[in-house]
């Protein structure tokens, strides 16, 4: 598994199931442009990828959002078990509330075995945010209030996710052929 691997298959899982399925009307525009930031992190502890997040949190920060407007840390090494990776988000969103960000970034949750609370392992809906590796994508707060604003009835974007999902099925999403 080479990091040029790891990408290709984040690559085709935005462009076939997020952007193609349009589960996120925001990803198109910045795939386009070329502003995402593909990083696969090394690391093998929470430890060393709480400092590459940090790391990565700064590098958009001095970073012109023409230029980069968001990151997708891929972390194939760390984190794979999901109910680990959900119990570190609690130390993802200390980390982007330190006063050096001034609240200028969130972070997405993205995981194989994602999972919504109340939903069984494979209910189709938990695929909206079932990447084909652990990763935490980097926001910044200012890209997605323009987003939001600019896209018409946003709050109901979750709801929309689900059917869309509901209504391909597993079969539709086996269909979708993507990269492992």
């Amino acid at each position: 598994m080479t990091n040029e691997t790891i990408i290709a298959a984040t690559q085709d899982w935005l462009e076939k199931a997020v952007i193609g399925l349009n589960l996120c009307p925001f990803a198109k525009a910045v795939h386009v442009k070329k502003q995402i930031r593909y990083v696969v992190s090394a690391a093998t502890t929470e430890e060393a990828l709480l400092a590459e997040l940090m790391a990565e949190l700064r590098h958009l920060q001095a970073t012109d959002p023409e230029v980069l407007d968001t990151t997708l840390l891929i972390h194939p090494h760390v984190l794979t078990d999901f109910l680990d990776y959900n119990d570190f988000l609690d130390t993802v969103d200390i980390a982007t509330a330190e006063p050096e960000f001034n609240d200028a970034f969130q972070v997405a949750s993205l995981h194989p075995q994602y999972q919504f609370a109340g939903t069984e392992v494979d209910d189709i809906e938990n695929y909206t945010n079932r990447a084909p590796y652990p990763t935490l994508h980097l926001l910044r707060e200012d890209s997605v209030d323009r987003a939001v604003a600019a896209f018409p009835d946003a709050d109901h974007i979750p709801e929309t996710n689900i059917e869309t999902l509901k209504k391909l099925g597993h079969e539709g999403w086996d269909a979708l052929e993507l990269l492992k």
